[in-house]
């Protein structure tokens, strides 16, 4: 693999592996999720630094074609990828106005009220989204280390059915953390049990990671099968 695709792998892997310690704030506390999320923000910026090529081609268009069976692959992947940067965007701004730590020093006063409703939105959004984006590259990821004779058919059944089941159980994760409730602002206040077991937390949130990548993955190679029928 080259350095810069190397480079590319390792801030997505980093920014997923915080945004998943980013939603249990109750287990680490304000500061530990303000630098978390500062963090965070630094892999983002060099994340965009490092794809400044796709928005070249989001402005020439040259990317989205009206033709070709490549055509709704690309609208999903466009509209993927610009639901996350709004998520993400979302998350910075409200995450440093509400800031009690590491940006108290910035001159921010006010608009506490509509920071916590994106932040809410950023979060529970982000964290779907990004996984989504993760399954668009999941093919990628399974040739860095999955073995070629590990990727016949045998293997291929067994992995779908593993994936099937764990995505089974990230729906049920879904519904039981109350995803669609935060989604959609019916509430702006988050439920945090702190009670609760890490192991249980972090099962779900991994399962609702894997059910976006087994919808995303999957989803991409019906649309192109249908689009090669």
């Amino acid at each position: 693999m080259k350095a810069k695709a190397k480079i590319k792998w390792t801030l997505d892997i980093l920014m997923t592996i915080a945004l998943f310690f980013l939603m249990g704030y109750q287990f680490w506390g304000e500061t530990a999720h303000e630098w978390i999320g500062t963090g965070m923000f630094v892999l983002f910026i060099a994340h965009q630094i490092g794809n400044l090529n796709w928005y070249k081609s989001l402005l020439k268009l040259k990317s989205i074609s009206i033709r070709g069976k490549h055509c709704a692959m690309r609208t999903v992947w466009y509209f993927i990828n610009v639901l996350t940067l709004a998520a993400m965007l979302a998350l910075m701004y409200s995450g440093i106005t509400m800031s009690r730590h590491v940006f108290v020093f910035l001159p921010v006063r006010g608009g506490m009220a509509l920071a916590r409703r994106l932040h809410i939105l950023g979060s529970y959004w982000g964290y779907l989204l990004i996984s989504l984006h993760l399954g668009l590259h999941w093919g990628m990821v399974l040739n860095l280390v999955v073995k070629k004779n590990m990727q016949q058919h045998k293997y291929q059944s067994a992995g779908f059915m593993a994936g099937l089941l764990i995505a089974a159980y990230g729906f049920y994760a879904f519904m039981k953390r109350d995803f669609l409730t935060y989604m959609f602002l019916r509430s702006e206040f988050v439920y945090l049990n702190y009670e609760e077991s890490e192991l249980l937390f972090f099962a779900d949130y991994l399962a609702l990671m894997g059910l976006c990548i087994f919808i995303a993955y999957y989803g991409t190679k019906l649309v192109k099968k249908m689009g090669s029928g």
